[in-house]
Order: structure tokens, then C-alpha cells, then sequence
């Protein structure tokens, strides 16, 4: 099956030169990447990758990176992170028939990873429990890809070995 999703790192100053990046990205095995350099210190990799689930997908696709470029930081990887109308988007309502179901359905409506002005969910949460309302058409391979890669996310955020060992500790004890 094909999964699309995109991969956004930080660069080193050593990795400017866009034109050998993408040199070094097909070599590795990322031709089957759209590059994207608009920004200064950064590339986004937006994949459609044939594999047998989303998670292989996505896992490839970090490997051959990492191969490529060493040096770079994983910033995020989408489709994650996400607002209201992306939501709205993904499913096909209007971003006020999100709102609504938010506000009428305030003690099980996925909690925000980010709340404020601009609230932030992740992708999966919400179209999961859109798929458990049953009223809701989620595409099979978009939540598969939405949930590995918000494992990904979970997994680089929470970089435990920057933690202090009580800090570690006590949070263990409070999640377990």
C-alpha cells in the first residue's frame, strides 16, 4: 500500500548545500521524496511510500534520511499536530461543525496536546473518535499513517535521556 506523510528536520551549517542534500537523499532511497528547502536551516521531505503498513513506511523513510543526512534533527513528522480546520479538511466538514462537536461533546472530545488561541490535537485522536461516533467517514490508511506518526512524535518528545534521573523517576511513577 502507498502512505504519504512528510518529515521536517533542523540542519547543521556543515548541510547548506541543498543540491548535494538532495544528491545524498537519492542515493539513500528517498526518491520517492518531494524536497522541500524554502527554509533556511531546515528541509521538509514529503514521502509517498509504498510499504506493508504505515509504521514500516515511516520507519524506513527516518532510516534512510538518517543515512543521508547524519547530522539532522528530527522536528516533526505529520500528518500530527494539527488545528480544527485541518481536521475539518481531513475529514470533509466545516471547520464550524468541528467546533460544535468540540463544544457539545467537551468530556470525550480528544484533549488538546496544545490549548490556547489556537488549539492542537493530535490527528489520530480525533479521527479515532470520530470513527467511534460511526457518523464520521475516516480514511483507513490516512488514521494509520496519523497514528504512527504521532508515535514518532511521542517517542522524539519525550527524549528521556534528558531528563533528570528523579524527574524520570517520579514521572514513571505517575504514569505508570
Amino acid at each position: 500500500m502507498e502512505y504519504t506523510f512528510t518529515l521536517k528536520y533542523q540542519l547543521t551549517e556543515q548541510d547548506a548545500n541543498h543540491d548535494e542534500l538532495v544528491e545524498r537523499l537519492g542515493a539513500a532511497g528517498c526518491d520517492d521524496a518531494l524536497v522541500g528547502t524554502g527554509q533556511p536551516g531546515r528541509i521538509a521531505l514529503e514521502f509517498v511510500r509504498e510499504a506493508d503498513s504505515a509504521q514500516e513506511a515511516l520507519m524506513s523513510a527516518l532510516a534512510d534520511v538518517k543515512r543521508a543526512i547524519p547530522s539532522a534533527k528530527l522536528i516533526e513528522a505529520a500528518p500530527d499536530f494539527v488545528g480544527l480546520t485541518n481536521v475539518a479538511d481531513v475529514v470533509g466538514v466545516t471547520r464550524q461543525n468541528m467546533r460544535k462537536l468540540m463544544v457539545s461533546h467537551a468530556t470525550t472530545f480528544p484533549t488538546p496536546v496544545h490549548e490556547g488561541r489556537a488549539s492542537i490535537w493530535h490527528l489520530a485522536e480525533v479521527m479515532s473518535w470520530l470513527q467511534a461516533r460511526g457518523t464520521y467517514k475516516v480514511e483507513a490508511s490516512m488514521l494509520e499513517v496519523a497514528l504512527s506518526a504521532m508515535q514518532v512524535n511521542l517517542a522524539k518528545e519525550v527524549e528521556v535521556r534528558q531528563l533528570q534521573p528523579k524527574v524520570r523517576r517520579d514521572l514513571r511513577t505517575l504514569f505508570a
